[in-house]
């Protein structure tokens, strides 16, 4: 008999599992369709791209997109939006800039620059220096001060074009951009070019932010980046004639902090509202070109998930809630004043998932979790088969990171990389280079892992 009432109970559970999975399937399913067939999120993409623009932290633009953000919210009819306070730095690239190439006097070849995010500007009459190219800080320091001192220093490593995850490629060229001025300035050096971060030849050169740690205003130095065909000539005319001269003027400034806000907004759980479920990008953006991939485009996928529960009648069990983040480009103030507001608040967030990688096809979701958790999570894997979207162990995001506290489950929508740095932190991240189709498809799979999160350990 109690063998009897075992195997019952066993069929009984296999039976509700079975039933949950097909649910979740079909729930899936809709959410795609939803999404391909009235979503909202190319529609408010072109708006923020092309209507407002360049989002930089402590601008006009960007208060104009906290307004329009938090009326779209509003539109949705959720149960709550408000917006968080932060005071974020406020840096103007000024006129543009200019440079050449210097090969005699009065032989001058043009080069594309542009400042890179933070850097102070030149003298009203730039400057005019000879150049050291270098690759890494090493080979910076074995040159030496002797050397280095009253030159312009030319950082050149490029990406690794062999790394399939172009994201790990950025990280590995990325310091020079940020530190390379005060790695430069300790040896006495004027001013630091830098090769920008992407994989292309191109004449677009890629701004981003860089910092001064540890230098005091007056051992500051002005720094640039130029484009990738313009650190190929300027490569190959150093390797011809090493005494050559090189130009730049730019005049950025930075002012003291100014107040902006983070956008946020949600639906109230029904079983466990207490627990709270983030979606979300961030709002600010490089003055470039219009943010459109980084990170319009995240913006846009997160208010959608919102909208499409709103449209398919779901009703959350758990608190969901899109946060529109302030001033992640040049400083993750917003990211840290929300952790920071959380933790005063006694707020428990369960999972949290960032879309900031572009608008391109979704081909996976990384866990930033424990090896048991993500063990666990690899089931929903199922659900994306026919989305061609994978599971992966991995980092989530900046904005989202800080939240990091040994029991939140963090997530990262990962697009195609491919394309990205084609257009990171460019006067080509434009509106013209999303594709519909893909930048729906990210916004379904952002709500569908929400949907299975907000479901999961009931």
């Amino acid at each position: 008999m109690r063998f009897l009432i075992i195997l019952v109970s066993l069929l009984t559970l296999n039976f509700s599992n079975s039933q949950t999975s097909q649910e979740n399937s079909v729930f899936i399913d809709k959410i795609y369709d939803e999404a391909l067939s009235n979503g909202k999120s190319y529609e408010w993409l072109d708006y923020l791209s092309n209507q407002i623009g360049g989002r930089l932290s402590g601008s006009i633009n960007y208060e104009r997109s906290v307004k329009w953000g938090k009326e779209e919210l509003n539109l949705l009819e959720i149960d709550s939006v408000w917006l968080q306070p932060v005071m974020v730095p406020k840096w103007v690239r000024g006129a543009p800039e200019y440079a050449h190439i210097e090969t005699r006097p009065g032989n001058n070849i043009s080069v594309p620059i542009v400042a890179l995010g933070g850097s102070i500007s030149t003298p009203s009459i730039g400057i005019s220096a000879n150049i050291v190219e270098v690759k890494s800080f090493k080979e910076l320091r074995d040159i030496g001060r002797d050397s280095i001192s009253g030159k312009i220093v030319f950082f050149n490593r490029p990406m690794d074009v062999t790394l399939i995850n172009t994201f790990q490629a950025y990280s590995g060229s990325v310091n020079q951009r940020t530190q390379g001025a005060v790695q430069a300035a300790k040896l006495g050096a004027v001013g630091v070019i830098v090769r920008s971060m992407t994989t292309t030849l191109d004449n677009y050169p890629h701004t981003g932010s860089m910092y001064y740690e540890g230098l005091s205003i007056s051992q500051r130095i002005p720094a640039a980046a130029i484009s990738t065909n313009g650190a190929e000539l300027l490569s190959s005319m150093l390797s011809l004639n090493p005494k050559i001269k090189f130009f730049f003027r730019q005049n950025s400034r930075n002012f003291p902090d100014v107040l902006n806000h983070t956008v946020i907004g949600e639906i109230t759980g029904s079983e466990k509202p207490d627990e709270i479920i983030v979606v979300g990008g961030h709002l600010d953006s490089w003055d470039l070109g219009d943010g459109s991939h980084d990170d319009g485009a995240g913006i846009v996928q997160s208010m959608e998930v919102l909208r499409i529960f709103k449209s398919l009648d779901y009703i959350p069990k758990r608190t969901i809630r899109v946060v529109l983040f302030a001033n992640e480009e040049n400083g993750l103030r917003g990211g840290n004043k929300y952790s920071e507001v959380a933790k005063l608040k006694n707020e428990k967030h369960f999972f949290a998932i960032e879309s900031d990688a572009g608008g391109f096809t979704p081909r996976g979701i990384s866990f930033d979790t424990s090896d048991t958790e993500f063990k666990s999570l690899k089931k929903f894997e199922k659900y994306f088969n026919d989305y061609g979207v994978s599971f992966l162990q991995g980092g989530s995001g900046a904005d989202i990171g800080p939240l990091k506290d040994g029991n939140i489950i963090l997530a990262g929508l990962r697009p195609d990389p491919q394309r990205y740095f084609d257009y990171h932190h460019a006067a080509s991240d434009t509106f013209d280079k999303i594709n519909k189709r893909e930048l729906e498809l990210g916004a379904a799979t952002m709500a569908s892992i929400v949907y299975l999160m907000d479901n999961y350990k009931l």
